[in-house]
C-alpha cells in the first residue's frame, strides 16, 4: 500500500477535480498515477499534485512531484514522503514575486540542509535520510523542472517520448552501483533546473527507476501510444515493469496539459478593464465608505485624494483617470503599483492595500505621507552638505534592498519618486513601472512597448532594450546624487527615447569639478562609479556603493590617478589637443610666411 501520496490522491482528485473541459486563458491539467512496492515489502515511493486556484494558481502554477527514497536507508519512506510535502507546502508560501526558480531552489536547499542535519546526527548510516526528487512546476506556458537523483521526467508530444531529466548515479558495466547526488546526500546541494514551453496535449511522464530500469525506450513509448485514458496508461507501464521482472517499488505519474492561459494584450486588457474607473470627486464625497478630505493632485492621468475611513485612519486614495481606461499598458501599470506595495511590510517602502474586494470601482490605497519629495528636499537645499545627503541616502538604499529581497527592480527612481516625512523618514514611491521577476513569467503581464522610467534618470540598459537589475537602479540613484551636489546631472542627452543611443559611448560623465560646486574627489569617483554606462562597471553591491560614497575608496583614487589623461578628464585631453593643434597651424603658418 503506498505510503503519504495516497492522501495527496484523496485531497486533489476530490477537492480539484479535472475540468473535462478546458477553461480559456486558464491554465488546467489533468493526471493519474500508480504506485506499489512491487517485489518489495515496503514502498520507498511518494508522489503529490497539487493544483492552485485564483492568484495562486496565476503567480505560483501547477505542481507535480516524485521522489524515491534510497533503499540503502531505513527510513527511505520518511525522507521520500518529506520531500514531497515539505517541497509542495514551503514553494507555495514563497513571496508571489519571486521566480519559480529563485523559490523552488530555496525551498530544495533549505530541505536538503534539513535531511542532511538529521542523517548526520543519525548513529548508523542506514538512518540517512536520502532521497531523489524530480519535480515540474507548470507556470504561464511553461513547465520548470527540477531534478536531483535518479528519478525521471519524460515529455510526450506528438507519439514521440524525450527525457528531459539526466540520472545522477555512477554506473560500471551498464550496472548501477550508487547515486552521485540526491537530497541529504551532502550539505552542498546541486539541482538540475531547465525550463520547458508547453504546448496544448503535452503529457509530462514521471517515473522511479523501478520502472525506467525495466522498461526500454522503446517500449515505454509503445505503452504511451497504446492506451487513451491517462489511469490505463499508467497502470499499463506499471504492469509491463512487473511482467519485466523490475525489482523495486514501481511508481508513475502522468500530468497531461488540457489548456494553457492565453498571454495576449487583449485578454489582459480585459481583465484591467473588468472594474469600473470612478468619477472625479471632490471634498466631502464618499466611495466605498471612505470619504474624501482633500484632493491632493488631479492631471489627466489620475486622481488623488486624502481619505478617511470610518474609523478615522488617513489614507490616500488613488485611481486612474478616464483618459486611460482604454490604455492596457497604463492600467497595468495602475494595478501593478498596487499589488507591489501590498508585498512588501518595510519602512522605507510605501505601502498600499487593495481596496474592497466587492467594490465596482477600480482604486486603490496607500498609507498617507505628510512630508515632501525629495525634489522639493533638493529646492530648500541647493547646496546640502554630505552629512545631510548620507542619511537620505541609507534609507532610500534600504528601500531599494526590499524590493531586491522581492526580486523587484523600480526602475524609475527619481527624486519626485521619493518621500520624505515630516520625522525624516523616507519612503520610494510610485511602483506602476516595477519589474517583478515572478510576473515577469507570465507574459501576459508584460505588456510594455518602450523603455520605462523618467529620461534624465533612466538606465543605459533599458534604452538598448535589456532588462534591469538592481545596478540599474543603482545607475538612477547615482544621478540623483550627484544632482543633489550640485543641481545639475551628469549626463547630457538629446531625447534618448525618440532617438535610442546604439553605443554606451554617448554617455560621457561631467566630473563634479567641471561644476560650480567642490566636492572631494573620492566622492565623485563613487558616483561616477555608480553611473557607469556599462553595468558591469558599477559596484557590485548597494552597500559597496554607500561604503564609497561615506569615505574614501583607495582602489578607485589609485586607479584614476593611473589612468590616462583622456580618461580622468577628457575635455582637458581635447582642450590641450586642440591648444597643440593650434598651435602647430601658427607655426606651419609662420615658416610659410618667412
Amino acid at each position: 500500500m503506498p505510503p503519504i501520496f495516497l492522501c495527496f490522491y484523496c485531497v486533489f482528485f476530490i477537492s480539484l477535480k479535472p475540468c473535462r473541459k478546458p477553461l480559456m486563458s486558464v491554465l488546467s491539467v489533468r493526471f493519474a498515477s500508480h504506485s506499489s512496492a512491487g517485489v518489495k515489502q515496503k514502498n520507498d515511493d511518494a508522489l503529490a499534485v497539487k493544483v492552485a486556484h485564483g492568484g495562486e494558481l496565476v503567480h505560483k502554477g501547477i505542481t507535480a512531484v516524485i521522489a524515491d527514497g534510497a533503499s540503502c536507508c531505513s527510513s527511505a519512506e520518511i525522507a521520500s514522503r518529506t520531500a514531497v510535502t515539505d517541497f509542495i507546502n514551503n514553494y507555495y508560501s514563497t513571496p508571489d514575486s519571486w521566480t519559480v526558480e529563485k523559490s523552488a531552489t530555496r525551498v530544495l536547499s533549505a530541505l536538503n540542509n534539513w535531511l542532511f542535519a538529521q542523517g548526520h546526527r543519525a548513529l548508523n548510516t542506514e538512518d540517512s535520510l536520502v532521497t531523489t526528487l524530480s519535480a515540474a512546476i507548470i507556470k504561464g506556458q511553461t513547465a520548470y523542472l527540477f531534478h536531483v537523483g535518479d528519478s525521471r521526467i519524460y515529455l510526450y508530444r506528438d507519439n514521440e517520448l524525450a527525457l528531459l531529466t539526466q540520472d545522477h548515479c555512477h554506473y560500471q558495466r551498464a550496472n548501477k552501483l550508487y547515486l552521485t547526488r540526491a537530497l541529504g546526500i551532502d550539505n552542498k546541494l546541486q539541482i538540475d533546473f531547465k525550463s520547458v514551453p508547453l504546448q496544448v496535449g503535452d503529457q509530462l511522464l514521471f517515473t522511479t527507476d523501478g520502472i525506467h530500469d525495466a522498461i526500454s525506450p522503446q517500449q515505454l513509448t509503445e505503452l504511451m501510444a497504446s492506451q487513451q485514458e491517462l489511469q490505463d496508461k499508467s497502470d499499463a507501464i506499471a504492469a509491463f515493469a512487473a511482467d519485466s521482472h523490475s525489482d523495486d517499488n514501481l511508481t508513475c505519474l502522468l500530468v497531461e496539459v488540457e489548456s494553457l492561459p492565453l498571454q495576449t494584450m487583449t485578454e489582459a486588457q480585459s481583465i484591467l478593464t473588468s472594474k469600473v474607473i470612478p468619477p472625479v470627486m471632490a471634498v466631502g464625497n464618499e466611495i466605498d465608505g471612505y470619504k474624501i478630505v482633500k484632493v491632493l493632485h488631479s492631471n489627466t492621468r489620475s486622481h488623488v485624494y486624502l481619505v478617511e475611513s470610518s474609523d478615522e485612519t488617513q489614507w490616500v486614495l488613488k485611481a486612474p483617470s478616464e483618459n486611460f481606461s482604454d490604455d492596457p499598458q497604463y492600467l497595468e501599470g495602475f494595478v501593478r503599483e498596487a499589488w507591489v506595495g501590498e508585498q512588501i511590510d518595510h519602512d522605507n517602502v510605501m505601502r498600499c492595500q487593495p481596496a474592497d474586494s466587492e467594490s465596482p470601482f477600480r482604486y486603490h490605497l496607500c498609507e498617507y505621507i505628510d512630508g515632501i519629495t525629495l525634489r522639493q528636499w533638493m529646492y530648500d537645499h541647493p547646496t546640502p552638505d554630505m552629512a545631510l545627503i548620507r542619511p537620505i541616502l541609507k534609507q532610500v538604499i534600504s528601500g531599494i534592498r526590499a524590493l531586491q529581497r522581492h526580486q523587484m527592480v523600480h526602475r524609475d527612481l527619481k527624486p519626485e519618486n521619493i518621500m520624505i516625512r515630516n520625522d525624516g523618514t523616507v519612503k520610494l514611491v510610485d511602483f506602476g513601472t516595477v519589474q517583478v521577476a515572478g510576473l515577469d513569467e507570465i507574459e501576459r503581464f508584460n505588456l510594455e512597448t518602450c523603455p520605462v522610467g523618467s529620461v534624465d534618470y533612466i538606465a543605459p540598459e533599458y534604452l538598448m532594450g535589456h532588462k534591469g537589475t538592481f545596478q540599474s537602479d543603482l545607475f538612477s540613484l547615482g544621478v540623483i546624487v550627484y544632482e543633489m551636489l550640485c543641481g545639475e546631472r551628469p549626463f547630457s542627452l538629446k531625447d534618448p527615447k525618440l532617438n535610442p543611443p546604439t553605443s554606451l559611448n554617448v554617455w560621457q560623465y561631467t566630473p563634479l569639478a567641471h561644476r560650480k560646486t567642490k566636492r572631494p574627489l573620492w566622492i565623485d569617483l563613487a558616483i561616477k562609479k555608480a553611473c557607469s554606462p556599462n553595468p558591469k562597471n558599477r559596484q557590485h553591491a548597494l552597500s559597496e556603493f554607500l561604503h564609497d560614497i561615506s569615505q574614501p575608496n583607495d582602489e578607485l583614487i589609485e586607479k584614476f590617478e593611473r589612468a590616462p589623461l583622456i580618461e580622468r578628464s577628457p575635455l582637458t585631453f581635447w582642450q590641450v589637443v586642440a591648444g597643440l593643434l593650434l598651435l602647430a597651424n601658427l607655426v606651419q603658418l609662420y615658416w610659410f610666411n618667412r
